[in-house]
């Protein structure tokens, strides 16, 4: 008797091929979609961590951080400090061990008369006795979890950076959207003498413009110089145009007022959260001004 051949023809084969490729297909953009959304989650909810952090930054000194451009040398533009770098500093300390209340939010961190640093763990002041020096005896916080918070210096974020207007050894607070791979240097080996470093992923500077209350007209309640340098400076690295960049028309930064602008006010132009401050992530794309931006307002 003969045996019946069992299995699958060529063709019932390329059939079931066809469909799982089918599905496959249908599936890919909505695993990405939701990875996405994940990801924009994510990033909101550091937003929430770093405004109940500026809430506990204000109850403590009785305002939210500056964000204002500022540079210690007179006439130039050397060593600038802007509102990114002052964020961290407010909410983690200029070196990442608290926030010291003297500070002349300098790049520097040296104090407001210009003197020995206030942010110097190495001080040798010691007033009350303990043993510590009374430089981290005065520090407040982190106001932040400083292992998820995402903190990286300007000099490993924006490599090369050597001749950018922003102190380079200074932090800025990063966004969750972690597409670069950023080489920091953690110290030197003891024996060898040859630098150790560490490679982790980092997304792009959160931005942050405190509200000037007092301000009459949209740019006078958020300039858009408290950012510029960093916003510019990603673009020359990454060789990407930063549409938060961008001059047009006869209004300089035009793009930025009508960015910011809430168009639910129709009375004149007015900037969302006129009374306290801003906070912008670059988005997936990285890109500062795009549709993919996240911030805490408009969303």
């Amino acid at each position: 008797m003969e045996r019946k051949k069992t299995g699958f023809t060529m063709v019932e084969l390329l059939v079931v091929l066809g469909i799982i490729a089918l599905l496959i297909g249908l599936l890919l953009p909505a695993l990405s979609a939701v990875r996405n959304v994940a990801k924009e989650t994510k990033q909101k909810a550091q937003f929430t961590a770093i405004e109940l952090a500026l809430i506990a930054f204000k109850n403590d000194y009785g305002d939210y951080p500056p964000s204002d451009r500022s540079s210690h040398v007179v006439g130039t533009t050397a060593n600038d400090y802007c509102g990114a770098q002052k964020l961290a500093e407010a909410l983690l300390g200029w070196d990442l061990l608290g926030f010291h209340p003297k500070t002349a939010w300098r790049a520097d961190a040296l104090d407001a008369a210009g003197g020995p640093g206030t942010y110097d763990p190495l001080k040798t002041r010691d007033l009350d006795g303990n043993g510590v020096p009374d430089t981290l005896d005065e520090r407040k916080g982190p106001y932040l979890e400083l292992a998820t918070t995402s903190a990286f210096k300007l000099v490993d974020l924006f490599r090369p950076y050597s001749t950018g207007p922003l102190a380079p050894e200074t932090y800025v607070i990063c966004d969750v959207f972690t597409a670069k791979r950023v080489t920091m240097l953690k110290g030197t080996d003891p024996v060898t003498g040859r630098p150790i470093t560490m490679t982790e992923k980092a997304g792009s500077p959160v931005l942050y413009y405190k509200a000037n209350t007092s301000g009459k007209t949209i740019n006078t309640i958020y300039d858009v110089l408290d950012n510029n340098f960093l916003v510019v400076e990603k673009q020359r690295i990454e060789n990407r145009e930063q549409p938060l960049a961008r001059q047009a028309g006869t209004t300089p930064y035009q793009f930025f007022y009508e960015y910011v602008r809430n168009p639910k006010i129709d009375a004149r132009p007015w900037p969302y959260r006129s009374d306290s401050y801003i906070l912008i992530s670059a988005g997936a794309d990285g890109l500062y001004g795009t549709s993919d931006d996240i911030c805490n307002f408009g969303n």
